[in-house]
């Protein structure tokens, strides 16, 4: 397969996103994309068609490379490229530039790592001929389609358990509702309490980056960008060795342990699919009952504005463990948040095991990729 070796500012024009101004802000409408996640929506959009970005700054994910979604706003944490369709494919030229490691190549930043397009321009890449290129994306867009359907299906399950838990525990439509007497405020057999009286709190702590042998494949170290988008997380980008995992015994994490984000962005909950760890940045509930789960993992999703006011504002919010252990709570009755669990986590077990199943499917995209770029697998 021939190969011809390109700079990406020949074959693509770059420009940085921008910041939509707070008159195209909107409760729905067209999304707003930061590179890292959807973060909010607009009246209008920037960009009609998806477009390959480079997120170009941000705590952590710089140089990943991403596809917008179609009719979006992106934001100025990332770098937009518009591509020349003559001489590469816009899918290929992601699946290319994801394999390229951007981040340890360009970055720029001291305090907080950076990539800008004086130096994204000049980078160069080597392509196969056109023709070749929309093959290659024709094979791998058979496993995108699957990762997409399932990644459809586990934002419908969560939304249904979503919308089950407004409805009962927010809007006190729960069954028998007609029939509970509400005394100032909280319904009877309800009862107040504090996060910390739900079970033991863990904060997250990073072994020693001085010693290689703390990290290794043995367990799963949890870190809040691995938490994006991600009801249950499987994969990480850093996993602790056996030996690292020692030096803090005390916080290994069970599975189906309610992770929050608690140091700068704050707010962000997801669930461990298997024993972890996690950094100083997030707090998490390890539950006294299993009844619980499930409502306290829709609970902790409302708790953000809240913990964006206990610690300081958005940006660089910090709610320590003390005060994350002190928010007081209503807790319905066990029979409710029994029948509640027994809604909420088969579609929890089948999100993991949709999750699970993207995992692979990524995996294999991706060792397929790679010997297709290669020539190992004929086109």
């Amino acid at each position: 397969m021939k190969l011809t070796r390109y700079k990406l500012g020949d074959i693509c024009q770059m420009r940085y996103g921008k910041m939509p101004p707070k008159g195209v802000l909107a409760d729905e409408g067209f999304p707003i994309f930061s590179g890292y996640r959807i973060t909010g929506f607009a009246k209008k959009y920037l960009y009609d068609e998806p477009r390959v970005i480079v997120v170009a700054r941000g705590v952590g994910g710089t140089g990943d490379v991403k596809l917008s979604p179609e009719k979006s706003w992106i934001t100025n944490l990332s770098i937009v490229l518009d591509h020349d369709s003559s001489v590469v494919d816009r899918r290929f030229l992601y699946y290319r530039l994801d394999r390229e490691p951007l981040k340890a190549k360009l970055n720029t930043g001291a305090a907080q790592a950076q990539i800008t397009i004086e130096n994204l321009s000049p980078y160069q890449i080597t392509l196969p001929s056109i023709k070749t290129q929309r093959r290659i994306v024709g094979i791998l867009s058979a496993y995108d389609d699957l990762i997409e359907n399932n990644r459809r299906r586990i934002q419908l399950l969560e939304q249904a358990a979503r919308l089950l838990y407004k409805e009962w525990f927010v809007h006190l439509r729960f069954p028998g509702h007609e029939h509970t007497k509400i005394i100032d405020g909280v319904p009877e057999g309800w009862k107040t309490a504090k996060i910390g009286d739900l079970g033991e709190i863990i904060t997250g702590k990073t072994p020693s980056k001085k010693k290689p042998e703390n990290y290794g494949n043995d367990l799963p170290f949890i870190k809040t960008p691995d938490m994006h988008g991600n009801p249950i997380v499987v994969n990480t980008e850093e996993s602790l060795s056996e030996e690292g995992a020692k030096t803090q015994l005390n916080k290994t994490l069970p599975p189906r342990s309610i992770l929050v984000s608690c140091i700068g962005t704050v707010g962000v909950v997801t669930f461990n699919a298997s024993p972890a760890q996690t950094n100083q940045q997030i707090n998490s509930i390890v539950p006294a009952s299993d009844s619980v789960i499930y409502w306290v993992y829709f609970m902790a999703k409302e708790l953000k504005p809240l913990l964006e006011g206990m610690g300081g504002g958005a940006t660089m919010a910090n709610v320590s463990k003390s005060k994350f252990s002190g928010i007081k709570v209503v807790i319905p009755s066990k029979q409710l948040l029994k029948l509640f669990f027994d809604f909420a986590k088969p579609a929890f077990d089948q999100i993991e095991n949709l999750t699970i199943s993207n995992a692979q499917l990524a995996k294999a995209r991706d060792f397929l990729l790679s010997k297709l770029m290669n020539g190992e697998v004929a086109v």
